[in-house]
């Protein structure tokens, strides 16, 4: 299928050819009929695509910070590969979509096969989206109309937000999509209107919806304007829907407003604000928030977990359903707003169009219909990317044939870790596969593979694949481990290698039954040069050792999906993993006890179980501490790594240096760039591959590893 697509580091747009998204539960599969370009929002995108590096940060203070903070801890070699590829990403483009439901999700109710339905689906012949972001169309409402819906609605809860009652005057600067649709809304609220812009065609447009507007661009001054409009009382309220760097248009709406009067901003403007302006009339002033309550919230967006309506009356979802409803009543018109349309296939005039800086307002994609359609075009769930490589045997170069892999997941830590030291293995890289398509096409057509799609089940079913690498959220990881086994490959996963004991006993079944195929979970760190070195030094020192590892990963929310035990396994099981098998390998010895020690919850501090203590001793006396704190600060080091033995001592900070004392010979080894070990332990996984073992990592002691980490997590739940 066809897609919208934009590249952060130069600006450019393209029209990929991306497979096919995959139904996910709680989602709609929706075929496009109409899409709206946004001419604020994707203007901003493609300009800022386009500005130099320079001009991105300046734009970005509050990513500059972070940029440094990473560079004080990783490096700035590390932190120079992050941002670039950050920068280098496709960004999908568009947000207002119509079309047809072709496939429901798991546990979609409300909608049926067929229906015509809004989404804020990006614009792509084929879209799959939250069934609480999309509303279905009523009768007699045109496809083009509707594809305004989600616009519309950024407007409407502004206007809820100012909360308007009958016969009040309102002033709306900006008449850009969202502000033209806001004076439709007022209006129809019972209000007097008022409308702000320097573009003469839009000032007309405002004026067919019968609102009295202001010319700036002629030296009108909008606040003598707007006291006349309000006959010298000032207005209600003003909602500013404006793009701008200036704080002028809020400046502007204070002197205009009466005494207690409401400013929302829904645009962008500067916000360097007059205390004076506020206090002497005690102004409110409010910013909305997108399409209204549920926008940004991952269990009303993506789990479907609705607000009661007696206590939550508008979400976005239901604002879609009031725009659609003022649709339907012929209260809102969107055909003066469509000033051009492309067909999808011209989508790159669009956007040429939309940066020119010729006039231009809402511009509509339209996309085949059904009938112009083949039946199977929208079930491609795979696109060729390369012809397979002439020699697919032997290569001098490495030595036995080269393994053939295939790769689930194409995520940012994929794409940016993992497959560019894939790509050193000399392995035949042959599918990718992503539930959305646009990573996956992205990261194939970067690296080289054949293939990408939509749908893992053909990448297991590939023949030709013997190497499978997993690398999708860690609630996945165990059932795609099980279909590889099954399915004869050899299984690389990123940690964890499952969320439950239930699932790590089938897994070890499984391995059991095919003892020829290698299960290696990603503790990369073992593989890192800094440990290398001491378990070099460590292996003379034949007596119990005492190890500390800190880890300083930071906080993150508690709603992220790592947090939840369900998809992530919380932080113990899908980070902490790491270091204890890094405990594993440095002392040798098997885990005995395990104790987990979680902070409590006084001081009505939010308890999750990333601060947290796991205390393991070991066979030979040994033991280490895993203090894992995600409640200390940035400028600490990220991890450090210290044992002490014999009167020695080692301390490893970041994986940049490793600092010896006491130790005859050695002092100190540092690195130009952090290197935690994941080139080299792909290396490993894919030479085994190649030499038909023995696995890099033996699966007893990942077993053994991943036992003790569900065991710490559940200490640290209770």
């Amino acid at each position: 299928m066809k897609q919208v697509l934009q590249n952060l580091k130069d600006g450019m747009t393209e029209i990929a050819d991306v497979p096919v998204p995959r139904v996910r539960p709680g989602h709609l599969l929706i075929g496009s009929q109409a899409s709206v370009v946004s001419a604020g929002t994707e203007r901003m995108l493609v300009e800022f695509g386009k500005a130099n590096l320079l001009s991105k940060a300046h734009q970005q203070p509050d990513k500059v910070c972070q940029v440094l903070d990473k560079v004080k801890t990783d490096g700035f070699f590390t932190t120079l590969d992050a941002v670039r590829s950050k920068l280098d990403q496709p960004l999908p483009l568009g947000y207002a979509n119509a079309g047809v439901v072709l496939a429901l999700g798991e546990g979609v109710d409300g909608f049926s096969l067929g229906d015509r339905v809004v989404s804020n689906g990006y614009h792509a012949e084929v879209v799959c989206v939250p069934k609480n972001l999309c509303a279905r169309i009523p009768d007699g409402v045109s496809n083009e109309a509707a594809a305004f819906t989600v616009i519309g609605s950024i407007g409407l809860q502004g206007i809820r937000l100012a909360q308007p009652t009958l016969s009040e005057r309102f002033v709306v600067t900006g008449l850009g999509l969202i502000g033209l649709i806001t004076t439709q809304l007022l209006q129809a609220h019972g209000c007097r209107v008022m409308g702000i812009d320097p573009d003469p065609s839009k000032l007309e447009i405002a004026r067919q919806f019968g609102v009295e507007t202001v010319d700036v661009s002629k030296g009108e001054d909008p606040v003598a304007a707007g006291m006349a409009f309000s006959t010298s009382h000032g207005v209600d309220g003003v909602i500013i829907t404006a793009a701008t760097q200036s704080s002028a248009p809020v400046h502007q709406a204070a002197q205009m407003c009466r005494k207690r009067g409401r400013i929302i901003l829904v645009g962008v403007t500067g916000l360097e604000l007059s205390r004076a302006d506020f206090y002497e009339k005690e102004l409110s002033f409010q910013v909305s928030c997108s399409y209204g309550p549920g926008r940004y919230d991952s269990a009303y967006e993506q789990r479907g977990q609705d607000y009661p309506l007696g206590y939550v009356r508008w979400t976005e979802q239901r604002n879609f359903e009031a725009v659609l409803d003022m649709l339907a009543a012929g209260r809102l018109n969107m055909e003066p707003l469509i000033s051009h349309r492309f067909p999808l296939d011209r989508a790159l005039e669009a956007y040429e169009l939309l940066t020119s800086g010729k006039p231009c307002l809402g511009i509509v994609l339209q996309y085949p219909t059904p009938e112009e359609r083949k039946n199977d075009e929208l079930q491609v769930r795979s696109v060729r990317l390369a012809d397979a490589p002439e020699e697919t045997g032997d290569r001098s170069k490495f030595g036995g044939a080269a393994p053939v892999v295939g790769i689930i997941g194409a995520g940012n830590f994929t794409t940016r870790v993992m497959l560019p030291a894939l790509k050193q293995t000399g392995a035949r890289l042959k599918s990718i596969a992503s539930s959305g398509g646009v990573s996956g096409t992205y990261a194939g057509k970067k690296f080289g593979f054949e293939e990408t799609t939509t749908d893992a089940s053909q990448v297991f079913g590939d023949p030709e694949v013997n190497a499978v690498f997993i690398t999708t959220r860690h609630n996945t990881h165990a059932r795609f481990v099980l279909d590889g086994l099954r399915a004869g490959k050899h299984v690389f996963v990123e940690k964890p290698l499952c969320l439950t004991g239930d699932e790590l006993d089938k897994i070890v079944a499984a391995q059991q039954e095919s003892p020829d195929k290698m299960v290696v979970v990603g503790f990369n760190r073992r593989f890192a040069p800094h440990i290398q070195k001491m378990k070099a030094l460590l292996d003379s020192m034949r007596e119990p050792k005492s190890c500390i590892v800190t880890v300083n990963p930071g906080a993150i929310p508690a709603d992220h999906w790592t947090q939840d035990s369900k998809i992530g396994g919380g932080r113990i099981i899908g980070e902490a993993c790491h270091f204890i098998d890094l405990l594993r390998y440095l002392i040798r010895q098997p885990i005995g006890e395990v104790q987990a020690t979680g902070i409590g919850k006084n001081f009505g501090v939010e308890v999750t179980d990333d601060k947290v203590t796991i205390n393991l001793t070991f066979a030979d006396g040994s033991f280490g501490a895993v203090h894992y704190l995600a409640n200390g600060h940035k400028s600490f080091p990220k991890e450090r790594v210290e044992v002490f033995c014999r009167g020695r001592i080692l301390a490893l900070d970041n994986f940049r240096v490793l600092r010896g004392y006491g130790w005859p010979g050695f002092r100190k080894m540092k690195l130009w760039k952090q290197d935690k070990g994941h080139a080299a332990g792909m290396h490993a996984f894919v030479e085994a591959v190649r030499q038909g073992g023995p696995a890099p990592i033996p699966f007893t002691e990942i077993e053994e590893v991943t036992r003790v980490t569900l065991k710490a997590a559940e200490m640290a739940r209770r």
